[in-house]
């Protein structure tokens, strides 16, 4: 189906306005949103699910007209508390129509961390009582299913899901152009940082490419993986797992890889951190206003000062920087000083079409991270 096809039938039927967090799996109808906001529809790009419920809320008690969220089934597990405690017809019975990507459908090749949302994602919303229909491919048969979804959320005064598998959509080119003038990409940022490290620190680094990236830098240096833990899923939570191993592995220093949609997704981690300050946690953040392994659609990094977030949040310093050489010095500044801080480099979307995925299982990748955080201070494990 055309996303100009789908935006004719939703416009009918009066579905104007689109909130959620984005997911490949429509990746072409997020590009599409993102490409036409103001343009008689409304994209309001959320820092996580359940904000993104909450915002179709209030347009709903502020206009009575339905909203639409998109999120990744992975996203609908985020959403159970907004959608039994808010918008559930036993409480406050709000409707508004959910766009669902069906990431580890059963009897599909997907990555692991989507393999068991994708089995129970029908019966978790058969539990929370969410009516759901898979959205057809063809663009007539869609419009009819829209049309009864459109009349059960009304009616019932529920939420009300729409299934969205791979290859829905048509492919859909991006008229957005990238104006920033950003001279390095983020493998080149994570290549110039690791080469600053001692060889001994913990790196957690958050899901996506970034994590592949890690990989793929060790596997070029011929270095083993067993100090990385290499977050896939999960989406905002690697600087927690690198506060609870700061706290737990004093001796051991924490350094978080982190991305703009990330942070904003958990921003209150960051208090926590600030809050129990410990001096072993260093947090950098790759900025490239995108949701990049999701297709490159914008966050809202553009309007978010994260230095000032983070010195807000009782970080002991922070700082930005968008070229090789102040990467470099201030690599060895931030890890020559107590934590925690934060360092944001500014790098350009997109990444290398052959860029490889770790071969190793997340469970081969946490034990053998146990095991070298249980072989002592990580000295004799030094890489360089």
């Amino acid at each position: 189906m055309k996303c100009e096809d789908l935006w004719g039938i939703l416009k009918k039927k009066g579905l104007t306005f689109f909130t959620g967090v984005p997911d490949s799996t429509f990746n072409d109808w997020m590009r599409f949103l993102a490409d036409n906001h103001g343009r008689g529809l409304h994209n309001i790009i959320a820092c996580n699910e359940c904000e993104a419920v909450a915002i179709a809320a209030g347009r709903y008690l502020a206009t009575g007209s339905l909203a639409v969220v998109y999120m990744q089934n992975a996203g609908l597990g985020k959403a159970v508390n907004p959608l039994t405690s808010l918008a559930d017809p036993e409480v406050y019975s709000i409707p508004m129509v959910l766009m669902i990507g069906w990431r580890g459908e059963p009897g599909k090749q997907d990555e692991p961390q989507h393999r068991k949302m994708g089995r129970i994602t029908l019966p978790l919303l058969e539990v929370l009582e969410v009516p759901y229909a898979h959205l057809p491919r063809d663009s007539g048969e869609a419009a009819g299913l829209i049309k009864e979804a459109v009349s059960c959320a009304l009616e019932r005064k529920t939420p009300y899901a729409l299934i969205v598998k791979r290859d829905t959509f048509e492919h859909y080119d991006s008229t957005t152009i990238d104006k920033r003038k950003c001279t390095m990409t983020r493998e080149e940022a994570i290549t110039v940082l690791l080469d600053n490290l001692r060889g001994d620190e913990l790196i957690v680094s958050t899901t996506g490419k970034t994590s592949r990236e890690v990989f793929e830098y060790r596997e070029s240096r011929g270095q083993g993986h067993q100090s990385d833990f290499l977050t896939v899923g999960s989406m905002g939570c690697s600087a927690s797992i690198a506060l609870g191993l700061a706290l737990g592995k004093e001796n051991r220093r924490a350094v978080v890889l982190d991305g703009d949609g990330a942070v904003i997704m958990q921003e209150g981690a960051l208090s926590t951190i600030g809050h129990y300050l410990p001096p072993n946690l260093y947090h950098v953040v790759f900025d490239n206003h995108s949701y990049d392994s999701t297709g490159g659609q914008p966050t809202t990094s553009p309007t978010v000062s994260f230095e000032r977030l983070a010195l807000a949040n009782n970080y002991r310093g922070a700082e930005t920087v968008e070229n090789r050489e102040d990467l470099d010095r201030a690599c060895r500044e931030m890890l020559s000083a107590d934590g925690p801080r934060m360092l944001i480099v500014r790098v350009k979307k997109g990444a290398r079409k052959d860029l490889g995925r770790p071969t190793t299982t997340p469970i081969e990748n946490k034990e053998a991270f146990m095991s070298d955080l249980q072989g002592g201070d990580g000295a004799d494990r030094i890489r360089r």
